[in-house]
């Protein structure tokens, strides 16, 4: 299995109490310590606006401008975003950033996409909010005019959505172009979203990776549709890697745990959350699959890996205040699962000779 790990940006309420002059310290400083230990594969962000899980004035720092930042402080993890939404971003511009950013980082970026779903931040934005079929229509769109960027450096749609006429792409991402073994998209393309009948078809037709529920029972389900799709358009189910996102909890004993949980609740509580909504939100943080005590959570992680789920990308919220939680993980998890015959080839895989 392999693992990445959510950097803290405010998004979740997860820099509330730290100064904003510190919060950049705070998120190179995690970020430097992933890329340390080469156990992370990679380090992510969201793609959001407003807070969740309110809308508040606690900051959330942008996902693409974090991406370059990371570049510049890193020189071996990976970084992604999980995931960018479509719509907020001309496509043909997102695919110049995309490339900058995989050449600052000499090679190094995963471009996590979806069709977007937060109703408040979009239309605070002036997005307005189209249907669900006009957004998954604006990812497919999107995702092709992606595609030729990377591979040709140019990139011409008419779409309904979206028209680019010879939009250039120079230069081109470092991946697909000097990395051996480069997917076909040049940069790595996660498709994130469970919708059966559209996200699934296009992951389909162009994600390297998917990302959705990853509960043991819907992620089986899901697995099955995806592979379905896979078999309609001739394509080879297993060349995707399929990951999931887990809210991790963790304690050395249910009691520990316990209070973690009771430490999240009145970090909301400080921050403003009604109760209401915090009462909401805990029946669904304590039934996690990486929620429990180390042997708990091996096991529901190895259980998801026999189903397929490959590549777990983990969030902790007291990272920017409590490291213990990601230590205990580190220590008593991921040993257990690391794939580390593929974790060597990995890194011989994306070797770039500029590498820091």
């Amino acid at each position: 299995m392999r693992f990445g790990i959510f950097v803290p940006q405010g998004w979740r309420m997860d820099l509330v109490g730290i100064d904003p002059a510190q919060h950049w310290g705070v998120m190179a400083g995690l970020a430097r310590r992933a890329d340390a230990n080469r156990h992370w594969e990679s380090l992510w962000v969201y793609d959001h606006f407003h807070t969740v899980p309110i809308p508040s004035e606690e900051a959330t720092h942008e996902a693409w401008t974090l991406m370059a930042a990371f570049a510049g402080v890193t020189g071996r993890v990976r970084l992604g975003q999980m995931c960018s939404c479509m719509s907020y971003r001309n496509p043909a511009y997102l695919a110049k950033v995309a490339a900058t950013v995989d050449v600052i980082s000499e090679g190094r970026l995963e471009m996590g996409i979806g069709a977007g779903w937060y109703e408040d931040e979009w239309r605070a934005y002036g997005y307005g909010f189209p249907s669900a079929g006009e957004r998954l229509a604006r990812l497919r769109e999107g995702v092709e005019i992606f595609r030729q960027a990377w591979t040709t450096g140019t990139a011409t749609l008419a779409g309904e959505h979206y028209q680019v006429a010879g939009a250039r792409c120079w230069p081109r991402p470092l991946q697909g172009t000097s990395a051996p073994g480069s997917p076909t998209n040049g940069i790595p393309l996660w498709i994130a979203g469970g919708g059966e009948r559209k996200t699934l078809r296009i992951a389909a037709e162009y994600a390297d990776y998917t990302n959705f529920d990853g509960t043991p029972e819907v992620f089986a389900a899901k697995s099955q549709i995806l592979r379905a799709h896979c078999a309609d358009i001739g394509r080879d189910f297993e060349s995707i890697v399929r990951s999931a996102n887990y809210n991790v909890v963790i304690g050395e004993s249910e009691a520990e745990v316990a209070e973690r949980i009771d430490w999240m609740a009145e970090h909301y509580r400080k921050a403003g959350v009604p109760q209401g909504v915090i009462d909401a939100q805990l029946p669904g943080i304590k039934s996690g699959p990486a929620v429990g005590t180390p042997e708990q959570i091996l096991e529901r992680l190895s259980a998801l890996q026999d189903l397929g789920m490959t590549y777990a990308i983990t969030y902790f919220l007291e990272s920017a205040y409590d490291l213990s939680g990601v230590e205990l993980f580190e220590a008593e998890v991921l040993p257990h699962l690391l794939d580390l015959e593929r974790e060597e080839h990995h890194e011989r895989r994306w070797h770039l000779p500029h590498r820091r």
